[in-house]
């Protein structure tokens, strides 16, 4: 918005010229994010603990531990990331990109979808909110509409096509799988960020070291000479996620304040659904899917965790894991809830290193 109404006034004052830069839109969108959790935050977390009264339910099968330690402790404090996240965006970024509006609409979508999940829990006194296969389609069909859309904005030797990390020149048209590529990518970043979500502060941290890597990423792909030099596919007007991810980056880093261990309330499926498929989007967009694979890997371990544990049970009747996702497998292990999330967070900063890294390796 800013950009919109004071970028064309630049020409008659210079000050305003500051507002054609990416780089201070970008952290414009970062202080902004962070001070609405930091104002905000206090009467969003009292709000929901005054309408949810014993907290988020704790699931039967998940650590006993849990029941004396998380009882209480309200959910849906992604309200509070999906709203900074949102005014941020809407302030800092040229609201003309269609690429911002795709990968809001996602966010948001899967934020809405996730909300309707919390609700359910709690109005219910269950762990059980909406079924799997509706919170599914709705997912699909989301990710679906942004994925043709994406694909109609993209030029055209790119639309269709998945470009692979180390292999300067290498595409591969995908053709009319590409949109069920791209929700396959978009909804499975959402439910692995999900699936991470089980401990204080242990799938936020992640989420915002990723934003961090794709906001460098969106960068560099949408400006001409950057993409030239590091032999990357050079996408036109994907600079302005980079707005878009500084938002989020400042809305991870002010929900952590309140999601610290011992946490004031949990993000629920309204946070962790709406920020995995805003990761899963801007990959789309910035034809860095298979990198996510990489700077989200903690993620895609935590799912394969849960993958593997399902099929070894229901092939074998044997657990590979004493509990499933991986950082419970930790907990009935015996280590200490602050132990495993700092642990992860040191996996999750290696493997992002990793993935920024395949930029200078073709």
């Amino acid at each position: 918005m800013l950009f919109n109404f004071l970028g064309p006034l630049s020409d008659q004052y210079l000050v305003f010229n500051l507002f054609r830069y990416l780089t201070f839109r970008s952290g414009g969108a970062v202080l902004t994010s962070l001070s609405i959790c930091f104002i905000f935050g206090p009467q969003v977390i009292s709000w929901l603990r005054s309408k949810q009264g014993e907290g988020q339910p704790i699931r039967d099968d998940g650590p006993q531990s849990h029941r004396l330690t998380k009882k209480g402790t309200p959910t849906m404090g992604g309200f509070l990331i999906l709203l900074a996240i949102t005014i941020s965006t809407l302030l800092w970024a040229d609201l003309s990109n269609r690429y911002v509006w795709a990968v809001l609409i996602v966010t948001t979508g899967f934020g809405a979808v996730g909300f309707a999940d919390d609700y359910l829990k709690l109005t219910k006194r269950s762990p059980n909110g909406l079924s799997g296969r509706l919170k599914l389609v709705l997912q699909v069909a989301i990710a679906g509409s942004a994925a043709v859309w994406i694909s109609s904005v993209a030029p055209d030797e790119l639309a269709t096509h998945l470009a692979v990390p180390f292999l300067k020149d290498f595409l591969i048209n995908l053709a009319w799988f590409y949109v069920p590529f791209s929700i396959f990518v978009m909804v499975g970043a959402s439910n692995s960020v999900n699936l991470t979500d089980g401990l204080d502060g242990l799938a936020i941290v992640p989420v915002m070291i990723a934003a961090g890597c794709f906001a460098f990423i969106a960068y560099l792909v949408g400006n001409s000479f950057f993409a030239e030099y590091l032999q990357l596919h050079y996408v036109p007007g994907t600079g302005e996620l980079a707005v878009f991810c500084g938002a989020l980056v400042g809305a991870s880093l002010g929900f952590l304040w309140y999601n610290a261990p011992p946490a004031m309330v949990f993000m629920g499926d309204t946070g962790s659904l709406s920020c995995g498929g805003a990761l899963g989007s801007i990959a789309v967009v910035t034809k860095h899917e298979l990198v996510l694979a990489i700077i989200g890997g903690l993620f895609v371990l935590e799912t394969i965790s849960v993958i593997v544990q399902v099929a070894s049970f229901k092939l074998t009747g044997k657990r590979v894991f004493r509990m499933a996702p991986l950082h419970h497998h930790f907990e009935q292990k015996g280590w200490a809830e602050p132990t495993i999330v700092i642990r992860f967070w040191i996996i999750a900063s290696i493997l992002a290193l990793a993935g920024l890294a395949t930029l200078k390796l073709r």
